[in-house]
């Protein structure tokens, strides 16, 4: 094992194969349960008792000194949005939903972006280009592929939708803990990246902006990302572990 490969064990993999399964089920039931009229407060109170329920905790509460339960984005908030008691969710917003679960030694990582209606022509353009952009570069994740293989699909299908790539947030290997090597970006930079290797856990996840891949920081939570503009943003993110055969998605949704 290199310093940018995380190789797990057979048992290791059994335990992270569960955690992503009951975080991909967190993921969906939020999903299906989120409303408008909610808070995003009371919407990460119900990620706490799904969590609960599953015998696990909240792998983000205290990471870094994160406050919230899950990360819950609205519209032109890219990632690590923090649910607020003053946040009503409109008919018209779009939401990620990213869950961790820490459950018996192992993390489950995923994330979905949702919508209340139906979409008007930009939006869906960013979903469905965002979801291609992940499934593309899910399809790279292969043994005696590099890190590289996988940006360039997701970047090269950005593209193709006239998508901005965040470049400061990346996917990223993980299994027993949260970050593990290597990092995933959604670009091309420089070099390959790390080797896949059988039992090599991936989390591939695209976050592509309508508008500017620039991003920026909220001055006051210090957490929300946005975008510069103020156009949308959407993320999508799956576990994959990489095998001697095709990926094996560990967080495969019952609906996306």
């Amino acid at each position: 094992m290199s310093r940018d490969q995380v190789i797990h064990t057979e048992d290791e993999i059994r335990r992270i194969r569960r955690a992503a399964e009951v975080t991909a089920g967190v993921r969906d039931s939020l999903a299906r349960l989120a409303r408008p009229g909610m808070t995003t407060f009371d919407l990460d109170q119900l990620a706490a008792e799904l969590i609960r329920e599953t015998g696990g905790k909240s792998a983000f509460l205290g990471y870094h000194g994160f406050p919230g339960n899950i990360c819950i984005s609205v519209n032109d908030e890219v990632v690590h949005g923090i649910g607020r008691p003053d946040r009503i969710l409109l008919d018209t917003d779009i939401v990620s939903i990213d869950v961790g679960v820490e459950l018996d030694g192992a993390i489950g990582d995923t994330a979905r972006t949702i919508s209340f209606r139906e979409l008007p022509d930009d939006l869906a353009r960013l979903f469905k280009g965002t979801q291609e952009s992940l499934m593309n570069g899910i399809a790279q994740a292969r043994a005696g592929h590099y890190v590289r293989h996988i940006s360039q699909a997701v970047e090269t299908t950005a593209k193709k939708y006239r998508l901005g790539v965040v470049q400061e947030y990346v996917g990223h290997g993980c299994g027993t803990r949260m970050h593990e090597p290597p990092e995933v970006p959604n670009f091309v930079g420089y070099g390959r990246g790390a080797r896949l290797v059988p039992g090599m856990v991936l989390c591939i996840e695209p976050m592509l902006n309508l508008g500017t891949a620039r991003v920026t920081t909220d001055p006051q939570d210090h957490w929300t990302v946005r975008t510069r503009d103020g156009a949308c943003s959407a993320h999508f993110e799956h576990m994959v572990l990489i095998t001697d055969n095709e990926p094996e998605i560990l967080t495969w949704p019952k609906t996306m």
